[in-house]
């Protein structure tokens, strides 16, 4: 099974994050998407550490439950591996290569940018088209990432009951759902926008030019300091911690003393990741922010983000222009739609 596996079936989308497991299965039909299953089920302390899953029974189990609750009958996935945890490249390559020579070729080259053996690591790649002006030459997509990280998501899957069909990177996940968000953008179609995915334990940084990504960086930062704050603060477990700041029952004190900070704190993380960005590239300006993550759902964080960095924000919701199923509960969906980018990414990969 390569990373880009293309796919007829229905699969359900599955993103294994650090606090939960998501999956949401898309149906389509008369050019619209329509949301058929869904379901995010927490996962235990420590059952995944920056995107790297340590238990992975615990985990099976979570993708089972959030099956069941799902309602989905579809046996067959489309996971994906951290940013961090693959190495891509784009390399020029001779278009006249028939599919079989280029795989070899793909071999040879990748020997040279990959720092683990060879028989280690699960390959796969995409042509991408023609290499600006010279037609006998195609750029080729190149990715890369040790067989464990792949294998450790795929035996997730099995004990959730589960099948991987397709086995993704969490950058073009995401690449692949902010098309779905285009229309959402007050900015012309080739500006350069930043998707800011702020999750429980890591914000990940993705600058598209044209809905293409040029840039991709992740830092350790996110939504579980607020629930570590609020456990210390108030004396409450992890997971009464994590059900107060979704629905609130905290004391008046919560909002000035706990909340802003973290959103003062998120919005120096945005403005950090920025900045990483400005230095290394020609740009010193984005066109517009677009938040994503669990922590994009805070109420007034877009507006916050806006004012302090001077870039028109708004957030994510991928799932803006679908139709539901009747089984799916659009308030709760509404929610965690922020949190579900790459998890729709995913699903996209049923109509490849």
């Amino acid at each position: 099974m390569g990373l880009f596996a293309t796919n007829n079936a229905p699969v359900i989308g599955v993103d294994i994050s650090s606090t939960a497991v998501k999956l949401l299965q898309l149906s389509h039909a008369g050019g619209k998407y329509r949301v058929e299953h869904y379901a995010v089920e927490p996962l235990p302390p420590n059952a995944v550490v920056e995107k790297n899953i340590v238990e992975v029974e615990a985990v099976g189990e979570a993708i089972k439950r959030a099956l069941s609750r799902s309602g989905s009958r579809v046996r067959q996935a489309s996971a994906a591996v951290a940013g961090s945890a693959v190495i891509t490249k784009v390399i020029p390559m001779q278009a006249n290569l028939t599919d079989d020579d280029m795989e070899d070729q793909i071999q040879v080259e990748a020997a040279q940018y990959i720092p683990y053996p060879i028989e280690e690591v699960s390959l796969d790649f995409e042509v991408l088209g023609p290499v600006k002006d010279n037609p006998e030459m195609v750029q080729v997509l190149l990715a890369a990432s040790r067989s464990e990280n792949v294998e450790v998501r795929q035996s997730a899957l099995e004990l959730g009951g589960l099948q991987a069909k397709v086995m993704d990177v969490e950058a073009f996940a995401m690449e692949n759902a902010f098309r779905l968000i285009a229309d959402q953008l007050s900015v012309p179609k080739d500006a350069l926008v930043a998707l800011v995915d702020v999750g429980a334990t890591m914000t990940t940084l993705n600058v598209l030019r044209s809905q293409r990504s040029i840039y991709t960086r992740e830092q350790v930062f996110g939504g579980k300091q607020l629930t570590d704050e609020v456990m210390r603060r108030y004396g409450l477990s992890y997971e009464e911690a994590g059900l107060a700041k979704r629905q609130g029952g905290l004391p008046e004190s919560y909002e000035i003393e706990v909340l802003e900070p973290f959103k003062e704190a998120m919005v120096q993380q945005v403005s950090r990741l920025l900045q990483f960005f400005y230095a290394g590239s020609e740009f010193n300006r984005v066109d517009q922010i677009v938040l994503a993550g669990g922590c994009a759902s805070i109420p007034g964080i877009a507006e916050m983000v806006e004012e302090q960095i001077g870039v028109l924000t708004i957030v994510a919701n991928p799932l803006a222009n679908m139709s539901l199923s009747s089984r799916v509960q659009a308030q709760a969906l509404a929610q965690d739609a922020p949190a579900l980018m790459i998890a729709c990414g995913l699903a996209l990969r049923s109509f490849d």
